[in-house]
């Protein structure tokens, strides 16, 4: 089963950048569909990125142009680079991992529980003060 573990997370202000990484051991190799969702009190899960075994990348579009979903196999790290933060981007961020698929999107990270081929990280809080 695959095991991920999420870091980075933190506290910061307005405009200001984070990095999150997600240990996916042996794994990062061979996922079909590796990616990052979030999650805020009260709100329901909303996928942010999502990087195939090909490495094309997939952002949803409150996001997009300000992160940057990447992945290093040799290390077996998935990465999110964050930058000018808002307070809106305030969440808890988890990576999730498929091995197999045939469709890998921003919007499908935590859209539905992992299959018995997946797994989700425990999360990492991310907090932006405005």
């Amino acid at each position: 089963q695959v095991q991920l573990v999420e870091s980075g997370g933190g506290s910061v202000q307005a405009g200001g950048s984070l990095r999150l990484s997600c240990a996916t051991a042996r794994f990062t190799n061979s996922a079909y569909c590796m990616g990052w969702f979030r999650q805020a009190p009260g709100k329901e899960r909303e996928g942010v990125a999502a990087i195939t075994s090909a490495r094309a990348t997939n952002y949803a579009d409150s996001v997009k142009g300000r992160f940057t979903v990447s992945k290093d196999s040799a290390k077996g790290f998935l990465y999110l680079q964050m930058d000018r933060l808002k307070p809106e981007d305030t969440a808890m961020y988890f990576c999730s991992a498929e091995m197999i698929g045939n469709s890998c999107s921003a919007k499908e990270q935590g859209a539905k529980p992992p299959t018995l081929f997946g797994a989700w990280g425990q999360g990492t809080q991310v907090t932006v003060s405005s």
